[in-house]
């Protein structure tokens, strides 16, 4: 009998919130994953942690913000992983205040916008291998309350709101990279495309500092389990070549405003990965 290989998918954030009910819901399905985490899976996910004494669940660490500690972590990826079928780049969060990342940018951007882009290019080698391969942004709607967008003002704003402000706008950002740089991607065999997995109940003790106490209570009371998130973000391996680039939100193509920026945006993460994430 021929023994199919398992299909591996890597995420970024995959030890809580959305990502770790993505990692079950992908080990459920048969997948394999390769996480990139900041910190460990929960002790008390003991099928999980099962997993991850099968090897099914392999652990690369590093805080995604600090390039150094980044590129010594894609370098393992490189060296162990023998392909990747899909990549969930969804490590982000939503931050209480203005803070920067060790390469001196907005902290939101540099994990939001900036470091998906590095991941992506760093793994396409990987990805090709795939069968076929797919890459899903982790997206957010918020930003459809913006009504201006201004590129050069991504990585250090004049001025910061929570959830609405760089949170907002960076994740329309990767959005705008992502359906510019689609084509390019789809012409290497890969399908790249933008998720919102819908605002879930990712609040956790202590940690609700991103979220405006407006809406905190209602979060708290209303707002879905992340494994609906993680559906959305899951049922976007369905998607074909055909609709790369396309930006889905509640399960269908949404539209998105300021497309115009897309390639300048595009422009702008790639300058960062080849003058300062290269040459490291």
């Amino acid at each position: 009998m021929v023994q199919t290989q398992k299909r591996t998918a890597l995420v970024t954030g995959a030890n809580s919130g959305i990502g770790l009910e993505l990692t079950k819901k992908l080990v459920e399905n048969g997948w394999e994953v390769a996480a990139l985490i900041r910190s460990e899976f929960p002790e008390e996910e003991l099928e999980l942690q099962q997993k991850i004494r099968q090897q099914d669940i392999r652990i690369y660490t590093a805080d995604l913000s600090d390039f150094t500690k980044l590129k010594s972590a894609l370098r393992q990826i490189k060296e162990n992983e023998p392909k990747l079928d899909a990549l969930f780049n969804n490590a982000g969060g939503s931050f209480p205040n203005l803070l920067f990342s060790p390469q001196g940018r907005e902290l939101h951007y540099e994990l939001q916008t900036v470091v998906p882009f590095i991941i992506t290019m760093e793994l396409l080698d990987l990805l090709k291998k795939g069968s076929p391969a797919i890459v899903i942004q982790t997206s957010s709607e918020a930003f459809k309350f913006k009504r201006s967008f201004v590129p050069e003002e991504l990585a250090n704003p004049p001025k910061f709101q929570k959830l609405i402000g760089p949170y907002a706008t960076t994740k329309l950002a990767i959005t705008l990279w992502t359906y510019a740089l689609a084509p390019v991607l789809k012409r290497e065999g890969v399908t790249i495309i933008s998720v919102d997995p819908g605002n879930n109940n990712t609040m956790r003790k202590g940690r609700n500092g991103g979220l405006p106490l407006i809406i905190q209570p209602f979060i708290h009371l209303f707002g879905p389990h992340p494994s609906v998130g993680a559906s959305h973000l899951f049922s976007g391996l369905n998607r074909s070549p055909e609709e790369a680039g396309l930006y889905i939100s509640k399960g269908k193509p949404a539209s998105f405003k300021f497309k115009q920026h897309g390639s300048q945006v595009l422009r702008q993460v790639q300058s960062v990965y080849e003058k300062e994430y290269l040459p490291l």
